[in-house]
């Protein structure tokens, strides 16, 4: 199949899309599939990634909240660069804007809605949900829910990588909803990376003496990752016992993040590892990995955390408490900076007796496997109508 993926999401900037996007340029092609990554940018370029991998930026103005990302404004543009790839299957990555415009394209290739958002929980309920009930900040935002339904004739399908937000997006009328977990790269991620050099090294930039607990934490600085919430309920811990958190993100929100820490000398706040095999080490020499998000669509730093044999503390809702099952780490209620604290606090009375073996997770490769299988048969019911 040649796959388009109007992806308004990418940034050469990272993010769990970016890194999404690229496997997906590295590993289409070797299971028979020409991809191409569609993109806003400040320019148009098409990037060759190899033979049927290639990136298309077309030009673009960047979002005014987050100057490492861009958005779609020139409908006609977008269908042009899509009437002239002449794709098979189309993509959509965002529920936003974008997606209604991939849907009025007039080509006849079948399209599937990759929900790399979830813009209620990253914005309605963390804004309204202490005051209000789900039901009632969901009828408040039916004009949203209204949108996702009217892309119900038109999408084929509805990839969501979580059950939570697939259930919810079948309750509130999305068809065609399936539920398929994202990949990592296992051959990346293993327990074998457990380095204990590497975890003192850290415990000492916090500090601390090798007989600490260490957290770390990885992800974009931004509101919806609760990241000062993160750093307070480890203060707070800290109080109690000796742990230590070594947070590695950039993003607008770092002054927020930098304030929370307040100088405490036990939590640093790190530039990203672009390095993947660096930071695979990194990810299984920590005691645990601790998340503040729940409104990840599947929370990439959590599976990778699991394919390390690392247990996880996150939130009870949304991708990133999915990681926690089967005895994968402990769980806490969403928002809660008392109950995040709570859970440093009984992981570390026992973060000696936890288990460090890797889950089953998918690989990236099997992921895209499923995928374009599913896609494949869509298009073939698609000719068949």
């Amino acid at each position: 199949m040649k796959i388009v993926d109007v992806c308004a999401f990418y940034t050469p900037h990272g993010g769990g899309v970016r890194t999404y996007a690229e496997q997906k340029l590295r590993i289409a092609p070797k299971l028979g599939h020409d991809i191409t990554i569609l993109a806003p940018g400040d320019r148009a370029e098409v990037i060759e990634r190899g033979p049927g991998a290639r990136i298309v930026m077309l030009p673009a103005p960047r979002f005014p909240l987050d100057r490492n990302y861009w958005y779609f404004n020139d409908e006609p543009a977008l269908h042009d660069a899509l009437t002239q790839l002449r794709p098979d299957f189309v993509e959509a990555s965002s529920p936003w804007r974008s997606a209604s415009m991939v849907g009025r394209w007039r080509g006849t290739a079948p399209r599937s809605l990759v929900m790399h958002a979830d813009p209620l929980s990253a914005y309605a309920y963390r804004w309204f949900g202490p005051i209000l009930s789900r039901p009632n900040i969901d009828r408040s935002f039916a004009r949203y829910w209204n949108h996702l339904r009217s892309l119900n004739g038109v999408f084929a399908t509805m990839i969501c990588a979580n059950r939570d937000l697939g259930r919810r997006m079948a309750e509130g009328g999305v068809s065609s909803v399936k539920v398929l977990p994202l990949g990592v790269e296992t051959g990346v991620f293993s327990p074998e990376r457990r380095d204990p050099a590497v975890r003192n090294l850290l415990l000492a930039q916090c500090g601390l003496s090798s007989d600490a607990v260490l957290l770390v934490g990885a992800g974009r600085l931004a509101p919806e990752k609760r990241w000062p919430m993160v750093v307070e309920a480890v203060a707070a811990a800290s109080r109690h016992t000796p742990v230590g958190l070594a947070l590695f993100g950039d993003g607008r929100e770092k002054a927020s993040v930098l304030r929370a820490i307040a100088g405490n000398p036990h939590i640093r706040l790190f530039a990203p590892q672009r390095n993947r095999e660096a930071f695979a080490a990194i990810l299984a020499s920590a005691d645990a990995v601790i998340h503040g998000c729940e409104a990840e669509t599947f929370c990439l730093v959590g599976a990778e955390a699991r394919a390390s044999g690392t247990p996880v503390i996150v939130p009870d809702a949304g991708g990133a408490a999915e990681h926690a099952g089967g005895g994968g780490g402990l769980t806490y209620r969403a928002a809660n900076r008392f109950a995040a604290s709570q859970a440093v606090r009984s992981f570390c009375e026992s973060a000696e007796n936890w288990t460090r073996t890797s889950s089953s997770l998918m690989s990236h490769e099997q992921h895209f496997a499923a995928l374009f299988h599913h896609y494949a048969a869509l298009g073939r019911a698609s000719v068949a109508a």
